[in-house]
């Protein structure tokens, strides 16, 4: 009897890691699910612009002003009926925010503006304690996790 309980607490306690592991791979899937997500609605807002859907100052870059815009909609400039263009049902929340779980979803991502130059840490391994930061401004060009944490691929969830 003392050695089947050894035996099934040395099996649970080898199984522990790949418990960890399969969690991680689904917050990473997950991760890259809401990327995708709001990625296409970013794209579909700028074409929608672009178009002439959306009325926009001439200097505006044509982007959504905010995550939230893609949720409330815009008044499509095209329907006579004044019809709201809406590009997300709801902003996916980060997997991998860990800060308050009460924090609304579109301030659980980084916001990067149309103007603002790239991280110049992403893809520089010697760019190691470099910050950075994707800058908020006018729009919403990308948008990335806040997360430090490293990807099972190596690559950090800032940079996916």
């Amino acid at each position: 009897m003392v050695i089947t309980l050894a035996l099934v607490g040395i099996l649970a306690f080898a199984i522990m890691p790949f418990s960890e592991l399969i969690v991680q791979r689904q917050k990473e899937q997950e991760l890259g699910a809401a990327l995708r997500e709001i990625r296409t609605a970013v794209d579909a807002y700028k074409d929608a612009s672009d178009a002439g859907q959306i009325d926009k100052e001439p200097e505006a870059s044509g982007y959504p002003p905010s995550l939230a815009v893609l949720v409330t909609g815009v008044k499509n400039a095209r329907d006579p009926k004044g019809g709201l263009m809406m590009f997300l049902r709801r902003v996916p929340r980060d997997p991998f925010f860990a800060g308050d779980p009460d924090t609304p979803a579109e301030e659980t991502w980084d916001v990067r503006a149309y103007g603002t130059p790239p991280d110049p840490a992403a893809g520089d391994p010697a760019a190691d304690g470099i910050s950075g930061s994707a800058e908020a401004g006018k729009d919403v060009f990308d948008v990335t996790s806040k997360s430090a944490r490293v990807g099972i691929n190596g690559i950090p969830y800032k940079q996916w």
